[in-house]
Parts: C-alpha cells; structure tokens; sequence
C-alpha cells in the first residue's frame, strides 16, 4: 500500500468515460490526461473527444469483446465490472486481477440515457422510451460507487470543476472523502433514475386507475430557505420530476423566496392558470384579496387591487401572460412581496428590480399543473388527481323560474373559477371580470356570506355570487339577497335544495347548479 493509500488519497491513474451529456466533456479530458490518467471510453464519447484530438482507449480493447446489439452491450463484462469492484486491499482480489490480466479503473465518468427527457416530450411512444433504459450505465455507477473506498464516480458535469481542483492540489489524487460525496450522489441518481422510469411504465399500466399501486417520491434539494413558516422552522425547496411549476419558476430579481412566499406564489399561480383571459389575481396567506381579467395586464391589475387594496398590501400577485412595463409600474405603486408570470419584459424587469424587496419569479408557459396532488397526515400521505375540472356554459343547470342574463352568465362563470381557488366554506361576490368580494375559510357558510359582503370594498349590489359547495340551509340566499346579489352558482346536491331554490325564487334570483364541488381545504 502507498503513502497517499494509507492517508485516504486514491491516485487517478484510468478513468472509464460514457457519458450522454457532453457538456464540459473536452476539458475535463483534457485535463484528466494532463495528470497523466489513461482514459478508456465508448461509441459516441470516444468519438467526441477523438475529434477533439484527444487520446483514448476503446473499452472493446479492455474488454476484448466488440460493442454489439446497436450498443446495447459494450461494459457489461468482467474485465470492466472487475477493474471497478475489486477492493484494493484485499491481497486475493488483487491475485484475481493479476491471473485474468485485469488492470484496475480508479474513476468512472458516466451519466445517463436521457430517459427523463425523452418521456417529458409530448408524443414519446412507449418503444422510444425503453430504448432511452441506460443499463451498462447505472451498472458501472452502482460497481464504483459500491467500491468507493478505491474508485471515484461523477454522474454530472457539475462535479467537473471540484474534482479538477482537488486532483490539482493532490497530485492527481481524490479523498476519500470526495468519493464518499461522489458516491452519495451516484446512488441517488441511479434511484431517482429507476423511479422516473417506474413511474413511467406504471402510468401506462392501467389507464383506467390514475393512482398508482404504490408510490415512491424523490426530490432533490434546490434551496436552503431561511426558516418555513415560521422562524423557529428549519425549510428548504425541494424539486420533483415534473416539468414546470413554481418550484422551477427562475428568480429574475429581488430577495431570496421565503417559504410563505412559494406557498402563497403557487396558489396565485395556479389560479391565474385556470383562465384563458387575459387574467392577474393577487393572493394573501392563500388566498385571493382581488382577481381581475381585462383586455391589458395593467386593467386586470387594477381590477383585481380595487377589491381589496387594504389586504393586497404585501401580497402576491400573478399574471397569465408576459408582463409588460404599463403593469410592472402599476404593480409597484404598493409594497408587494412576490410577482409571478410566464415572463417579463426588458424594461418590466427594470421596472420592478427598482423594488429591491420585489421577488419577480418567471414561471414558463401559463398551463395548469398536471400529475398528482399530494397532503401530508400524520404517519401517511393523501394522494388524490388534482382539481382540473373547468366549467362550461352548457354545463349550466337553470333551477329557479328566472335564468341568469348573459351577463350574469359571465359573472358567474368567473365567480366559480375564483371560488375554485378559495379556501372552503368559500363564498365570492363577482362582476364580469372582477371580483366584488371573498368570504373564505369559515367554519359556516352563512358566515362566508355575512363576510364576503363585509369586505367589499365595491357596491355589492348587482354582483354574484358563487359557493364551492352546496347551501345547507337557506339562510346563505336569505343573507346574500340582503345585499342586493342577483345571480347565484352552486354545486347543488343537498336535502334542501327545494327549501334553497325556493329562497331564489322568492328573491327574484337567478340560481344554476354545476354539479361539481370544489372543496379546498
């Protein structure tokens, strides 16, 4: 055993390269045999650093055995797996080497099929999915992080440079330290890596059962947040493999997110995704103070703050389209926490950086979230399809004598879309286009009524109104006439929907059922 063995250092001597991304690829070969370290590689790695006018070893010279099966088998092989899992200290696995002319690999350089990717593109079939199944790489990932105590395995490009560094300061050797790192991450990549594919095959098991049989999660750590909800809460943002969303969003400019902010950005994101409008709602601890849609991002603004401009002060606000400087401006006139959109303009950006306190989050395409929905309980998780559904005018079912005018038809069509997004029992006073007022989160109905009319900050008189779940008793239309409402939309479905519709009818209002809850706890 050599002095940097008994120290913990390994010395790099050959390195087995594959990789499918090839992203800093050249240099870090470069450097690599800049130190001295042979380098072995396949197919198309050993290609792009040929032509790169580097020096390499084909792996079917180690292995003595050509690449077959369109590349399907190329490491899969003794002489590979050998080099990667004997221990290093151990004299009969040393012995074996030696009988079967077996030189050691100290590093392994492999990242993945990119199966990921090619499933998260629209259209993949089943066929080219499997063909993007890596497996010569996960195995030899899985050999040499097993073998850590003597081999060293980078699963991404973004280890290039803190491994060049340490080889720089070693004399072409790694810790043992650094191949414990290393190696953590290549486990995770491999697990994360089966998962994704999984998933995949699961999903398309059985089409006509959305839940799967059995469920496996792995996020990877995006960001330290300074506290969660409360400042003796340690927190961090976590990414699942799904395209897009908030917790993806880019920060374009202002503070760090805290964890209020992402809770509150998502809900006012996925609210603004529901309308095909032209749309901005602005969001307070979940839920929403003012929503607004209008022909400019500026005018739904506008319409969204005159709701409530007390509540919307240190809010959130989201849009649905590209913001522009006319909305930029208007949105900085009051202290807002966070502004969320697909994107931004040049001179919006300039605009709301003036804000130093401003976060501005770019979120991508404006598109309701896809996938699972998820809360935890104590010892489980609840898992349930998320809340997609989106009500159509011939949806509508008129039950009182009068129907809604086309206006109110509007109106209510937008009341429920907000009410979607409330917190239950949810009541929202609406216009075409704005929201009059929000009675959220009470433990009864009637009192999200009472509340709603009590915060309006527009007249009432005129608007309608939307329940995310059936009235129970009458009391709810009695107090909401009372304040001059003149349409009505409600899932229906209770014991005394005759005794509700009555109280309509007697009111001179206009009342349709949608048959779909929206319960939002």
């Amino acid at each position: 055993m050599d002095e940097q063995s008994r120290e913990g250092l390994v010395k790099i001597r050959r390195a087995l390269v594959s990789v499918s991304d090839k992203a800093g690829l050249v240099d870090f070969v470069r450097a690599l045999r800049g130190f001295g370290v042979e380098v072995v590689s396949t197919g198309g790695t050993a290609k792009a650093l040929r032509d790169a006018g580097l020096e390499v070893r084909d792996v079917s010279d180690v292995t003595g055995f050509p690449e077959m099966l369109d590349g399907r088998v190329k490491t899969l092989h003794p002489r590979v797996h050998g080099a990667l899992l004997a221990r290093r200290d151990d004299p009969a696995h040393a012995a074996a080497l030696n009988e079967h002319g077996i030189e050691p690999i100290d590093m392994v350089v492999v990242n993945l099929y990119p199966f990921e990717q090619t499933v998260a593109r629209e259209g993949t079939t089943l066929p080219e999915a499997v063909e993007q199944i890596d497996i010569g790489g996960p195995s030899m990932i899985r050999s040499a992080a097993k073998n850590h105590a003597g081999v060293a395995v980078i699963v991404s490009p973004d280890d290039y440079t803190g491994v060049l560094e340490e080889l720089s300061s070693s004399g072409g050797a790694l810790s043992l330290q650094t191949r414990q790192s290393l190696a953590r991450k290549a486990f995770r990549r491999t697990a994360t890596y089966d998962l994704a594919i999984s998933h995949y095959l699961e999903a398309g098991a059985d089409e006509a059962d959305e839940l799967p049989a059995s469920l496996s999660l792995t996020a990877r750590r995006t960001a330290v947040l300074r506290y969660g909800e409360n400042p003796h809460q340690r927190a961090a943002l976590f990414e699942l493999n799904e395209a897009g969303g908030v917790a993806r969003a880019e920060v374009l400019a202002g503070k760090e997110m805290s964890f209020n902010n992402y809770v509150d950005a998502d809900a006012a994101w996925q609210l603004v995704c529901d309308f095909d409008e032209t749309a901005c709602a602005i969001i307070k601890h979940m839920n929403p103070s003012g929503v607004g849609t209008a022909a400019t991002l500026e005018e739904a603004y506008r319409r969204a703050l005159q709701t409530d401009p007390v509540s919307a002060f240190g809010g959130i606000v989201a849009f649905n389209r590209t913001v522009d400087a006319a909305a930029a401006r208007a949105v900085t006139e009051i202290f807002t926490e966070v502004v969320i959109a697909p994107d931004f303009d040049a001179e919006a950006v300039e605009v709301l950086k003036s804000k130093k306190n401003l976060r501005v989050l770019g979120a991508g395409r404006a598109e309701s979230p896809r996938g699972l929905d998820f809360k935890r309980v104590t010892g489980g998780v609840l898992v349930q399809t998320r809340d997609t559904h989106r009500l159509t005018t011939d949806e509508l079912k008129v039950v009182t004598r009068r129907a809604p005018t086309e206006e109110e038809r509007a109106a209510l069509l937008f009341a429920w879309t907000v009410c979607k997004h409330t917190k239950s029992n949810a009541i929202v006073y609406a216009r075409a286009g704005q929201t009059v007022g929000v009675g959220a989160g009470q433990m009864s109905r009637v009192d999200s009524v009472r509340i709603g009319a009590m915060r309006a900050q527009l007249p009432v008189e005129g608007s309608v109104i939307a329940s995310d779940a059936f009235f129970p008793f009458r009391d709810g239309i009695d107090e909401a006439a009372r304040h001059g409402i003149t349409a009505v939309i409600q899932p229906g479905g209770s014991v005394r929907d005759a005794e509700v519709i009555a109280a309509a009818d007697e009111h001179d209002l206009a009342m349709v059922f949608t048959g779909v809850r929206h319960f939002r706890h």
